[in-house]
């Protein structure tokens, strides 16, 4: 089957959700309430970073704020979820949390940057449109993962040899899922339109949800390490004040 004919069968499949979003997506008052959600998410988060975990590093504190900003309450729960010190007991199912906010992060950033330059700005057709932003969501999500590992001193393709083996699979699903998603409600929305940044938004909370079963799998395998638990970073955080009292 041509592909442009899979497309467009693709499209008609979807046709349902997509008459039932694009109005709800598009709407003033909805666009006015999600801002104000994810001020208050962000916010909610800086607010507790700066007051309770300033154990976290600075990786972390960073991929929790685009998280939120990325998905406004489900990034703050997700956080409240698996990424504060105070969590009582980490979990398979909470690292897998933090492996996907990890790589959320990045191929977020890069799937912004990708959509806003090749569909806002340049206005490409869909195809070259949907190449770009992959591209730029694999370079922003390999680039969070090679760059912490050559600060640890590993080797430059070392440290691409274990982000193409361990992120990949990520990367791939979510962006699949996110890309896809935002072309099939918004591939003719143009940067002044609300429904551009609100699919935008909704796409990567899509790429989310499916990709994080997927890092679940690859932790639980042993592919990913995941990240460190939280908790153990205020105990190394309170054993370290009180040794400088000491």
């Amino acid at each position: 089957m041509p592909l442009d004919q899979l497309v467009t069968q693709i499209e008609r499949a979807f046709d349902p959700a997509r008459e039932l979003l694009v109005p709800i997506l598009s709407d003033p008052m909805v666009v006015a309430v999600w801002v104000l959600l994810v001020g208050a998410s962000v916010g909610t988060l800086l607010w507790d970073i700066r007051n309770r975990n300033q154990a976290l590093p600075s990786m972390m504190k960073g991929v929790w704020t685009l998280v939120a900003l990325y998905s406004g309450p489900l990034g703050l729960g997700l956080y409240w979820y698996a990424g504060r010190t105070q969590i009582s007991t980490d979990s398979l199912w909470r690292r897998g949390v933090r492996s996907t906010a990890h790589c959320y992060s990045g191929c977020g950033a890069g799937e912004v940057v990708g959509i806003t330059l090749a569909q806002g700005i340049l206005a490409l057709t869909v195809g070259w449109v949907a190449a770009i932003t992959f591209g730029f969501a694999y370079l922003f999500g390999y680039a969070l993962t090679v760059g912490p590992l050559m600060q640890e001193g590993v080797a430059f393709w070392e440290s691409m040899k274990d982000a193409l083996y361990s992120e990949t699979p990520s990367i791939t699903i979510m962006e699949v899922i996110a890309i896809g998603a935002d072309l099939l409600l918004a591939s003719e929305a143009h940067m002044g339109d609300l429904l551009f940044w609100m699919a935008l938004a909704f796409s990567l909370s899509l790429g989310f949800l499916a990709a994080f079963p997927v890092n679940v799998a690859l932790v639980n395998f042993g592919v990913k390490e995941g990240m460190k638990n939280p908790a153990e970073m205020r105990s190394d955080q309170t054993e370290g004040q009180a040794q400088a009292a000491d």
